[in-house]
């Protein structure tokens, strides 16, 4: 072989060291990128809920009409759903009467429903019951969050979000974004059941003006 044979083949393989040093980098680049990717671009609302299988809390809030207080505590030996919502909330108006209707179906069997209005302007809220309905006051109690600490204690990332507890005061599941009839009425089924509902995500929340 000649000099210039055996320096035209080192030449080629260094090129070929290069390539496929440069397709490997690409190949890396791609599955970082890809797992990075899909990350950044999760809405948090896939993650289950940590406090899933924890004790309920057991606060005191106020009413949001008429005065007076509704307490979680109270409530034991019931199936109680808490839904967050805000009369800002676009996704709060789609699932409204769903709720109501599910709390009006679900009475006689022991479920109630607590309607936690949130970082919201009181005459807001009313406005919005007043135009959509409030279902049996028996079965549908809104109240008002102030400091917005409930909401921290369930991890609430924004509106509307739905918690079910069930007889034992425990939370059983979660529905992340607007909620509809058949979802409701399958996680109350499964729990009058004796089951745990499963948590499902049907969209995403809306957070706070602001936030």
């Amino acid at each position: 072989m000649t000099i210039h044979d055996a320096a035209t083949s080192a030449r080629a393989r260094y090129w070929r060291r290069v390539r496929w040093i440069a397709l490997g980098v690409a190949i890396v680049a791609v599955g970082i990128g890809a797992i990075f990717g899909s990350r950044l671009g999760q809405d948090p609302t896939l993650v289950d809920s940590p406090v899933i299988g924890k004790p309920a809390p057991t606060a005191t809030l106020p009413k949001l009409e008429g005065g007076g207080a509704v307490s979680l505590a109270d409530m034991r030996g019931q199936i109680v759903v808490v839904n967050f919502w805000a009369s800002w909330c676009v996704a709060c108006r789609e699932e409204h009467s769903a709720l109501v209707s599910a709390a009006n179906n679900y009475r006689s069997a022991g479920v109630v429903f607590v309607g936690v209005n949130y970082q919201d302007q009181r005459g807001a809220a009313v406005g919005f019951l007043d135009e959509l309905g409030r279902g049996d006051p028996s079965a549908y109690r809104y109240v008002t969050d102030p400091g917005t600490k409930l909401a921290l204690e369930f991890g609430v990332f924004g509106v509307p979000e739905t918690f079910f507890i069930d007889r034992d005061g425990t939370i059983v599941g979660k529905i992340a974004g607007p909620s509809n009839y058949q979802l409701l009425s399958a996680a109350l089924d499964r729990i009058l059941a004796g089951r745990e509902p499963r948590s499902r995500t049907e969209g995403s929340v809306q957070p706070a003006p602001g936030q």
